[in-house]
């Protein structure tokens, strides 16, 4: 994902622009063989993008020369080794701008007056990081994680490490009093230390937090801290020292499980606004009250768009070379909706098919 990604961030791309503000779109690949025709399938887009400025009359010669020499620039930047699932590529007069993105997009290119980023707001709300902190008695580990994947996070402290040998086994040993791992009192300091660690990070950069370890590892975590009360258990032992790929895979099931629980709210909040007759659904309804700052949640099918042009007032179905087509309302529909401070969801095709593929909860 783009580093500055943020609300902020967001807000600057969805500003208008002087037209042409051209958006290539391209679908990526992470791992051979898949990724050995991004950059002619890049190269294509973006030849495809200089045509249209090309043979589109409304755009001076100056500023054609001007957004294909952006594009040229954003293309030289990217690297398609290190590509993620989806490519955005913005170019207008005076500026371009690369996000790479883990969230795959459609192939499309489109010329307006504002760049396209419904695909780069999607991204960023199914992003969703998390922390994972792996816990056994020589090895704290902590671990940020995406969708899709995790990596350990080597800094503020993590990982931290110590040394299982007991300088005074023996003795202990003559005696019998030898504690039980999560019972000895440097493995209660130790994972008090962790503790603290994990809690400077939350509070730099508060996102869910799981916790893995085995059933003794938890309990103590539990009992000489506070960042475990407010955690998600992961009853899985052995993960400490990784791989990042074993650690997602232990919380891959409980990331499914959030999602079903927020796709089961989504669902819910739209049965509670009908219920108060405070919804609506379909795209001209939808339409029809985010024009008037009505919409307080908005949700809508991930691959849902439609090219449309206002016939006095209601939306009809149009063509992509109709003069005056809106290329994506339901992208124009998203960004207005956030302008206004509407929460907006983005939920998997087919969930919305009995609202239209998009629905909301309005204000009053």
């Amino acid at each position: 994902m783009h580093p500055s990604l943020n609300p902020a961030a967001l807000a600057e791309l969805r500003r208008p622009r002087p037209y042409p503000a051209v958006t290539v779109l391209l679908p990526t690949h992470r791992r051979e063989p898949d990724n050995a025709q991004d950059p002619v399938r890049l190269r294509n887009l973006v030849h495809e993008a200089k045509e249209r400025l090309e043979s589109d009359p409304a755009v001076a010669r100056e500023q054609r020369r001007e957004v294909a020499a952006q594009l040229d620039r954003a293309v030289a930047e990217i690297d398609l080794v290190h590509a993620e699932d989806g490519l955005a590529v913005f170019a207008a007069p005076g500026e371009h701008q690369v996000w790479s993105l883990a969230r795959t997009v459609p192939s499309r290119v489109v010329l307006s007056d504002t760049f396209l980023t419904r695909n780069v707001v999607a991204a960023q709300a199914a992003e969703r990081p998390y922390w994972v902190l792996a816990v056994s008695a020589d090895r704290v580990s902590l671990w940020s994680g995406t969708a899709g994947r995790v990596t350990e996070h080597e800094a503020d402290g993590f990982p931290l490490t110590r040394s299982l040998e007991d300088p005074d086994a023996e003795r202990k040993e003559r005696i019998g009093d030898v504690p039980s791992t999560f019972r000895d009192e440097q493995t209660r300091r130790f994972l008090r230390e962790a503790d603290a660690a994990a809690a400077g990070v939350l509070r730099s950069h508060p996102r869910p937090l799981f916790v893995a370890g085995e059933a003794a590892a938890l309990s103590l975590l539990d009992d000489v801290g506070a960042v475990g009360k407010e955690a998600t258990p992961v009853p899985h032992g052995g993960l400490a020292h990784g791989p990042a790929d074993a650690v997602w895979q232990a919380v891959r099931p409980f990331l499914a499980a959030r999602d079903k629980s927020e796709l089961d709210a989504v669902l819910h909040e739209l049965d509670a606004a009908q219920g108060r007759r405070q919804y609506a659904a379909g795209l001209d309804e939808v339409w029809q009250n985010v024009t008037t700052d009505r919409v307080r949640f908005l949700a809508v099918e991930d691959s849902y768009r439609a090219t449309v042009r206002d016939d006095g007032g209601h939306l009809v179905p149009a063509g992509s070379d109709d003069l005056d087509a809106v290329d994506d309302v339901v992208d124009d529909i998203v960004e207005r909706a956030l302008d206004t401070g509407a929460q907006v969801r983005f939920v998997p095709e087919d969930t919305l098919a009995d609202r239209g593929r998009i629905a909301c909860a309005l204000r009053y």
